[in-house]
């Protein structure tokens, strides 16, 4: 496409009138103009390239510049661009019902559609509460989320999300959101199934403590991104799977980033061998490609809606939109058709081997994840596992890694929502050679951070 600016325009109109998402806004502000992508490569608006260690921010699962997906929403354009699930339906949304709800476990079988991940994290707590005021318990109206997980910046979703550094300035949020342990292993005084054992009765406690006739739903991502990709200890879903029946607590599985193929499944709790009442998702459905989320809901929570009085009221001017619905079911042919899961599956361990060469480094403290998404603790000291001071975090992330990634050609994420940690994710189509690469990146950037910090 012809770009009605050149570079230096772009940056001066960015400068003026452009928002950027978690960013502090400076008069002399220049934030990377990326314009083109290809497979697992952007590039920027001088031409230059880089690896996109991070796909997008966790989604592009197929790689950049698929023609088929442009096609796929240039025909359905030509075909519906637009109408609305308010008392009407399209085929898409249909088909694209379907195929979710023939990919989830159980009877998972109704689709809500979204927008967006945030959005589909809201439907589930309302669907949970308006549930439980179906069924005759109206006092059920909590959701249990863990420590730093994020969940999203809509104020339902905020208060579930467990990052207070984001949530002070909106206070105060929607009452009803509380939290229990994450599952981090490093420093942790148990390991395996013990650990497991100790975060899934963490929520058991906060359960009670709070009354289990007033708790909705427990919401828990796979894989826990904010905080630096914890996965769950051995045995931790099938004991809060458990644990939530025990106390006819719902279970949601946030799938927004470890759905479509991320971790070598279609649907993330396949991997980890749980049934939850309500998936949400987002991200992978599309790959990017256009916006669309959905929650994955039990026929159970359904019945009460079916030949009755009742509605759920709650929509969205966008949600299951025509052309996202296309997009949508032309990303997930190529997943299957390509095996992307598959692929995942095949290649993680090399992933993970690669990462691990930079345990030689002194400044990495711990490497974790699965599939294709890990993150890397950073650490003052490795012998006592010795944390970095905030001020010692902000030089070390915002004053010198993030710049010099990118400067290396890598797009990675090097945050400190708890511990300072570079989190990777690249597109599924990745392989060794890529890994290699981000390998190569890695070692001379944190090794030069060691030295700035020392």
């Amino acid at each position: 496409m012809l770009q009605r600016f050149g570079k230096e325009k772009l940056e001066e109109l960015a400068r003026k009138h452009l928002w950027v998402y978690f960013s502090q806004l400076t008069s002399d502000a220049r934030a990377p103009v990326i314009v083109r992508g290809e497979g697992c490569h952007i590039f920027d608006a001088e031409g230059k390239r880089y690896l996109d260690g991070l796909a997008g921010l966790f989604l592009i699962n197929v790689g950049h510049g698929r023609k088929e997906l442009a096609d796929a929403a240039y025909e359905q354009m030509t075909e519906l661009h637009y109408f609305p699930l308010w008392n009407y339906t399209h085929p898409r949304a249909i088909e694209l019902a379907a195929k979710l709800a023939e990919l989830a476990p159980g009877d998972l079988n109704r689709v809500f559609f979204t927008t967006g991940g945030g959005e589909a994290v809201e439907t589930a707590w309302k669907l949970a509460r308006q549930y439980f005021r179906a069924t005759g318990q109206p006092e059920r109206h909590k959701i249990i989320a863990r420590q730093l997980a994020y969940h999203g910046t809509t104020m339902g979703a905020l208060a579930i999300t467990g990052v207070e550094a984001i949530k002070t300035p909106y206070e105060p949020l929607t009452p009803g959101a509380f939290h229990a342990r994450h599952t981090s292993a490093y420093r942790a005084e148990a390991q395996g199934e013990a650990l497991g054992k100790l975060c899934a009765d963490d929520i058991e406690r906060v359960i009670v403590e709070q009354g289990p006739e007033t708790v909705a739903a427990v919401i828990l991502e796979p894989v826990q991104n904010s905080g630096g990709c914890f996965p769950p200890p051995p045995g931790y879903f099938r004991r809060v799977r458990e644990i939530c029946d025990r106390h006819g607590v719902l279970l949601v599985s946030d799938e927004v980033i470890c759905a479509f193929g991320r971790l070598g499944h279609m649907l993330a709790c396949d991997r980890y061998d749980y049934v939850p009442d309500i998936i949400t998702c987002a991200k992978g459905l599309t790959s990017g490609y256009a916006p669309v989320g959905a929650a994955i809901v039990s026929d159970r929570l359904v019945e009460p809606f079916i030949d009755s009085d009742l509605m759920f009221l709650h929509g969205m001017t966008y949600g299951g939109h025509p052309v996202g619905c296309a997009v949508a079911l032309a990303n997930i042919d190529i997943l299957e058709s390509e095996d992307l899961p598959g692929r995942v599956r095949k290649h993680e361990g090399a992933f993970l081997q690669e990462l691990r060469t930079l345990e030689d480094l002194p400044i990495v403290g711990d490497i974790r994840g699965a599939g294709y998404f890990y993150g890397i603790e950073l650490v003052k000291d490795k012998e006592t596992q010795g944390r970095f001071s905030q001020k010692e975090c902000n030089r070390l992330l915002r004053d010198f890694l993030s710049h010099r990634l990118f400067e290396l050609g890598l797009i990675c994420r090097a945050e400190d929502k708890g511990e300072p940690v570079v989190q990777l994710a690249p597109p599924l189509v990745a392989g060794p050679e890529e890994f290699k690469e981000i390998g190569a990146i890695l070692r001379q950037a944190l090794s030069e951070a060691w030295d700035v910090m020392n």
